[in-house]
């Protein structure tokens, strides 16, 4: 057995050896490649004839032969050009007989093929896919997907590579449509969302992909494709950030200053040069426009139809047979297609009723649907019922406290979407929990009240109200909610950009000595400096007339339909017009609309906006957006409004329960240990590791406490031998310095 072994391992050897000269002088070795080639031949037809052998010198061999061809093939393009066939022929065959090891080579040496390009992308696919799919072995699968995933990668490096993308997204497709009952599937799931986390595939043909798995008969392809739509591209988003991270480790300047402090020799040069072009590639990466990812539920062709198929299905389905928590994620699909889209499902809100009680498992996940499935085109009528019926069950004095926040979070957030499902009684009964001894249920009350001041003042009681929502109702400026009303369009923050523009306007006058509504010729250098060092690309049509200023001079300017309108407005109010005007208008009246039209920021109807405001909107909006997060307490910040495009999970529901709970004795002990593995510095620390991680160097005194005893003992016998002379002036200097108050002397 040693004598085969020895032999068998000479004869690699002596392959290796060959393969080096072949690639250096292929027409000089061709016999022997050709020699090795029949070999080749040979025991490829014996296995063929029984493919299950288990002769392990006979497999060795040809193992090491298929590895030789495979690597000297592009040499001889033409003698070899059988061996890709033969090879596919193998694999695809006799892949659940063969032996393992010989197995992952033939994969391994048609990945080399490819990478050769002596077959194709597509040729490789098409032969490893249906493999995936078929075979029982879990190794195989598990290098057969990373092959796959690997060779796509490679493809679209460069540039995407349409043709191939279209092909295997159409092999994917048919996949799932043609058979929705077994796990076949699951592959088409798991290959479509790691390319979708890599931000290849990023089309809509891909979420059709996922939308055809959810509406998969088996439950954990049907699972795959909803985890898909809640969380890709969160994933993708990480990934982002993970190759981000990575990009950043490289410090040009470190480097530099390495290189110009120590021994220059051609590894360190090459170290810098490596380093350079990583860092270039990383700024070409920088500078390159941002691709346009958009989320995979903005994406679906149908989001009506597909949310009604996939509540009917898989939810109202009497024969469906699906667990409680797929269940729960096909209904968290659901809701989300619905609140994000403002679509209309009716059935869906009747459905969620039963399963508001506090003894139903999960009960916060339902809550959590049921908030993010509503939106302001949803009728109230449907609505009451289900916040009713929380009122009911969750919040009562007989309740528990969790049980009572969870319930006044959950009520909050349905009503911050559809203020008009509440009734002025029962709003009334929740307000007053704000005075419970639990701080849970005491903030989630202040919550709700607080949204009500904002949207619907009028249905509190007048203490109730606050001052801010009692001055406008007073005044009548206090919207009220229509529904299907919709808020007029506007760039959010531009009342921030008009009110500095005014101030800082004012400051120029005031510097000037003019009065605050004289116009200077600083202004308008400012604006034309604003529109500085900013290409447009220029149109060549002949329909382009250029840029149009449009400059406001402080007038009103009316347009009218007709010319009766015309001489109305210039005809003085009449007697009656008087006596409306000094009676509260009904709401729909034309004076109302147009003092919601003034509304309208002047800057968005009379100038263009410059870069330069457009920059200045962004800090704005940014200083802004912070103040309004920095509460009184961190209790606040966790019941902020949300935004409607935003995910509700059941923690944002048991955020307010989390407020009032204590925490376990357990708790306190992990938290004090986490407190203590904290590393403390000083701020000395802390500078020095700043300085040694930018790679600057330190002091010489530093330098100095660092460096080995031994190293310093000949300075120390000096010392020793100073001359009295020297020992006169060392401690005349002593004596100077004491008198001046130390080595800085004293201050005054």
């Amino acid at each position: 057995m040693k004598r085969k072994l020895g032999a068998l391992e000479k004869v690699d050897a002596d392959l290796t050896n060959l393969q080096y000269k072949v690639r250096r002088d292929p027409g000089s070795y061709f016999e022997d490649h050709q020699q090795q080639y029949n070999q080749y031949e040979t025991l490829r037809d014996l296995l063929l004839q029984d493919p299950s052998t288990s002769d392990n010198t006979g497999l060795v061999r040809l193992s090491e032969l298929v590895d030789f061809v495979a690597h000297t093939a592009d040499c001889y393009p033409k003698d070899t050009a059988q061996f890709p066939q033969d090879l596919i022929l193998i694999i695809s065959q006799h892949h659940e007989e063969l032996q393992p090891e010989l197995r992952d080579k033939i994969v391994a040496d048609l990945v080399l093929l490819r990478n050769k390009d002596i077959i194709d992308s597509s040729t490789l696919l098409n032969t490893l896919f249906p493999i995936l799919v078929t075979t029982t072995s879990k190794t195989l699968r598990a290098l057969l997907f990373q092959k796959i995933i690997s060779d796509l990668r490679s493809s679209n490096a460069k540039a995407t590579n349409h043709r191939l993308n279209r092909t295997i997204q159409t092999v994917l497709f048919n996949l799932l449509t043609s058979d929705r009952d077994t796990t076949k599937g699951l592959w088409a799931v798991k290959i479509t969302r790691e390319l979708w986390k890599r931000q290849i595939w990023t089309d809509a043909k891909a979420v059709d992909i996922m939308k055809e798995a959810c509406l998969s008969n088996n439950e954990k392809v049907l699972t795959g494709g909803v985890r898909f739509f809640l969380g890709g591209d969160k994933e993708r988003e990480e990934a982002a950030d993970d190759s981000s991270d990575e990009d950043e480790a490289v410090d040009m300047n470190r480097l530099r200053h390495q290189a110009g402090i120590t021994k220059k020799s051609k590894k360190k040069g090459r170290e810098l040069k490596k380093a350079a072009a990583t860092v270039k590639k990383k700024e070409k990466k920088k500078n390159a426009p941002h691709p346009l990812n958009f989320s995979a539920l903005h994406l679906l062709h149908d989001p009506q139809g597909f949310a009604e198929t996939l509540f009917s299905k898989h939810v109202q389905n009497s024969k469906s047979k699906l667990s409680l928590d797929s269940k729960l994620l096909v209904l968290q699909l659901v809701s989300r297609l619905i609140g994000l889209h403002k679509l209309i499902v009716i059935a869906l809100y009747s459905h969620l009723l039963k399963y508001l009680a506090p003894r139903q498992q999960s009960v916060t996940s339902f809550l959590a649907i049921l908030a993010q499935a509503t939106h302001n085109l949803v009728p109230p009528d449907i609505l009451e019922p289900l916040i009713q019926k929380i009122a009911n069950e969750f919040v009562s004095e007989a309740a528990a406290s969790e049980v009572a926040a969870a319930g006044l979070n959950a009520i909050r957030e349905v009503c911050a979407r559809q203020p008009l499902a509440m009734n002025d009684t029962l709003l009334q009964d929740l307000v007053m929990y704000r005075k419970s001894k639990d701080k849970g249920v005491q903030m989630a009350a202040r919550g709700l009240l607080s949204l009500y001041r904002e949207v619907g003042a009028e249905l509190l009681k007048k203490r109730d109200r606050g001052k801010d929502a009692t001055i406008a109702l007073k005044a009548g400026d206090a919207d009220k909610r229509r529904y299907g009303e919709e808020s007029i369009g506007e760039i959010q923050g531009i009342d921030l950009l008009e009110q500095w523009k005014d101030e800082e306007r004012r400051k120029k006058r005031e510097a000037a000595g003019l009065p605050p509504d004289a116009a200077t010729d600083e202004e308008e250098e400012d604006e034309a400096a604003n529109w500085q060092n900013w290409d447009v690309e220029s149109d060549d049509s002949d329909s382009s007339g250029g840029w149009i200023n449009v400059e406001s001079d402080g007038e009103d300017i009316n347009i009218s339909d007709s010319e009766d309108e015309a001489d109305k407005a210039k005809r003085p109010p009449s007697k009656k017009a008087k006596l409306s005007s000094e009676t509260p208008a009904p709401p729909d009246t034309a004076e109302d609309k147009e003092n919601e039209a003034r509304r309208i920021s002047k800057l968005l109807t009379s100038t263009i906006l410059t870069p330069a405001d457009l920059k200045q909107l962004r800090e704005l909006q940014a200083s802004s957006s912070i103040r309004s997060h920095l509460p009184a307490s961190k209790r606040a910040a966790l019941l902020a409004a949300r935004h409607a495009d935003d995910a509700i999970t059941a923690e944002t529901i048991e955020a307010a329960a989390s407020l009032g709970k204590k925490s376990t004795k357990e708790e306190k002990i992990a938290m004090a240990k986490g407190d203590r593995d904290e590393k403390h510095q000083s701020t000395t620390a802390k500078r020095k590791e700043k300085k040694e991680a930018a790679g600057k160097s330190t002091t010489n005194k530093e330098k100095a406490r660092k460096k080995n005893f031994l190293m310093t003992l000949g300075k120390a016998k000096n010392k020793n031998r100073r001359s009295l002379v020297d020992m006169q002036k060392s401690m005349r200097g002593h004596v100077e310095r004491s008198k001046r108050g130390g080595k800085r002397g004293n201050k005054g």
